[in-house]
């Protein structure tokens, strides 16, 4: 009976230290949580963006020489392009001739923009030709031999402009030095070409 007692007494001793151990769990695993939820705080707070510091933005101003439409606007805000935007500038690049739209080249407003600000341009640019459809570059290749059969104009990736304030040979010199695209240079008829074809230069 004695040894009863004892083993007895040894379970009840048992299940009193399993107890304390279970409350021991419970309280490191509350405490540890909410310790990990007082050191996640601050790193939560470190990604929240600050409102103060202004995000990088893109600006475009263009002008359309054969419409007078214009259009200055943010098309690239917090990391992304902005829609309504894109279709304003779809529009001032249209082809006046026959009306037609087309989805413009993302890298040739990111080359235009990165031009206007390598040279601290305060002016719009003045766009000579935007997109053509098919039937306006066959047209102009019927009476211009400098106008390509499968020019990038048609597929929204082509643009020839100019930009008064500065001379054509400096514009031309600051679209070399971004060495991307092809670059032409038409100084009889006052304008450069831009495209996001490979880098070539004429």
């Amino acid at each position: 009976m004695g040894g009863l007692k004892v083993f007895a007494h040894g379970v009840n001793n048992h299940n009193h230290q399993l107890t304390k151990l279970g409350a021991s769990r419970r309280f490191f695993i509350k405490t540890g949580l909410s310790a990990c939820t007082l050191l996640a705080l601050p790193a939560a707070y470190a990604r929240k963006p600050k409102t103060s510091i202004k995000q990088p933005v893109k600006e475009l101003s263009l002008l359309n020489l054969h419409t007078g439409e214009r259009v200055k606007s943010i098309y690239w805000e917090k990391g992304r392009y902005i829609p309504s935007v894109l279709r304003d500038i779809e529009k001032i690049l249209r082809d006046h001739r026959t009306g037609r739209t087309h989805a413009i080249d993302l890298r040739l407003l990111d080359i235009l923009q990165l031009l206007s600000s390598r040279m601290g341009a305060k002016k719009e640019f003045q766009v000579v030709s935007g997109y053509r459809s098919p039937e306006t570059n066959k047209m102009l290749a019927l009476h211009n031999s400098g106008v390509a059969k499968q020019s990038l104009h048609m597929q929204g990736k082509a643009i020839d402009i100019r930009l008064p304030e500065f001379s054509l040979a400096d514009l031309r010199k600051a679209a070399l030095s971004l060495k991307v695209g092809g670059v032409g240079y038409y100084p009889d008829s006052n304008f450069i070409h831009l495209d996001t074809g490979h880098v070539r230069y004429w």
